[in-house]
């Protein structure tokens, strides 16, 4: 383990949870999908397996390429991001592939890989929020000279997302909430912020009920928190199968590939894979294990934030871990029916494509900015014992 650190550089711990969290995926898609194959492979889990670890695989790499780069080159990128981030999703938004009345997802040329365009604008808008409120770091307090233009932007994004994708819309809008809390603007600037969401969110309901063809997905937001509080309806059946797998699972742990759920559970793989785990490991390592696996990822990110070398950095760190661990803990909700049904996956856990990809890139950022941050205090630290 120290040989392999030699090469992985930033903090330790964020690096064993993240290959612990790779692990866990491996073996629970590969218990999970066995229906799966069946219905589309003749049987054959190998091919997802080894589908799901080349995911992986990809993702750890530009985990480690992303966390060896200049941090500084990150500022600069930003606002180049932010700008593509927007047109690809305008461009989605128009062109996309329609799957259930959601353009999400367009197609790479050449290789033929389809990604949401929502996952790279995430990221984007925090590197570009975290880089507004570290240059207006002076005015943040002012809401026209510093609070206006942070809105701006993340208005434009959350809007072209939320036609397609109101959970991830609201996920973004929360994260970059946080994040212009923490950087300092006032709690009744926010309280203004929060009532102008809401009158917004609002006047587009009223134009998607005389318009339905604006916003075809308002029906399903509503009938899924309808269903949640009604306990009727399809998702709702998928939500209490997952119920029946977490009760089925018990405290302590039972053999792997023992569960029923595979036969009942839809989408265990992806959606409701806390559920499958829960039933394969027991609610106390599968469930609280799990969870205790993202508090410490969050926990690590915190440490990380406030030793940072700039507020940029600390920002930029701040934003991503609260996005992961706020999903994570989003999709531990729905399975465990605490909230309605939002499509979010389990950060490097659900079998997925390209959102893995994506959250490595995220943590990637994370750990390059630990790194540096070590690399000055060793610097610091030579050149005082240099002076004495």
């Amino acid at each position: 383990m120290a040989g392999l650190f030699k090469y992985l550089k930033g903090d330790r711990i964020l690096w064993i949870v993240t290959f612990l969290l790779c692990f866990v995926s491996l073996i629970a898609v590969y218990s999970s999908i066995s229906g799966l194959a069946e219905k589309y492979r003749d049987g054959n889990t190998f091919y997802y397996l080894f589908r799901h670890g080349t995911m992986l695989g990809i993702g750890l790499c530009i985990m480690y390429f992303m966390h060896r780069i200049k941090f500084k080159y990150v500022y600069r990128i930003s606002i180049l991001l932010i700008f593509l981030a927007a047109i690809l999703l305008a461009f989605t938004l128009l062109f996309g592939n329609d799957i259930n009345d959601a353009k999400r997802w367009i197609t790479i040329p050449i290789v033929n890989q389809s990604f949401q365009t929502s996952d790279l604008a995430k990221i984007a808008l925090v590197l570009y929020v975290a880089r507004l409120v570290t240059k207006n770091q002076d005015l943040i307090r002012n809401f026209k000279l510093g609070v206006i233009p942070v809105l701006i932007p993340i208005g434009i994004i959350c809007l072209l997302i939320l036609p397609a994708n109101f959970s991830t819309a609201a996920l973004l809008f929360g994260t970059c909430f946080v994040l212009m809390f923490i950087a300092g603007v006032r709690v009744g600037h926010m309280a203004i912020v929060i009532l102008a969401a809401v009158l917004s969110f609002g006047a587009m309901v009223g134009i998607a009920k005389v318009a339905p063809e604006a916003l075809p997905r308002l029906n399903t937001w509503s009938e899924r928190i309808s269903d949640f509080w009604s306990g009727e309806s399809a998702e709702n059946y998928q939500v209490q199968k997952a119920e029946l797998a977490i009760v089925s699972g018990g405290i302590l742990p039972d053999l792997p590939g023992k569960g029923a759920s595979p036969n009942y559970l839809p989408h265990l793989y992806s959606d409701m894979i806390y559920a499958f785990i829960i039933e394969e490991y027991g609610s106390v390592l599968g469930g609280v294990g799990l969870l205790f696996l993202y508090l410490v990822l969050f926990i690590r990110c915190m440490r990380i934030s406030r030793r940072a070398n700039s507020k940029f950095g600390a920002y930029v760190v701040i934003g991503l871990g609260f996005m992961i661990a706020f999903q994570a803990f989003v999709n531990m909700a729905v399975a465990v029916n605490l909230i309605p049904v939002t499509g979010q996956p389990l950060p490097l856990v659900s079998m997925g494509g390209t959102s893995i990809w994506f959250t490595c890139l995220a943590l990637g950022l994370i750990q390059c900015v630990s790194r540096e941050s070590q690399e000055q205090t060793a610097q610091q630290s030579s050149h005082e014992f240099a002076v004495a």
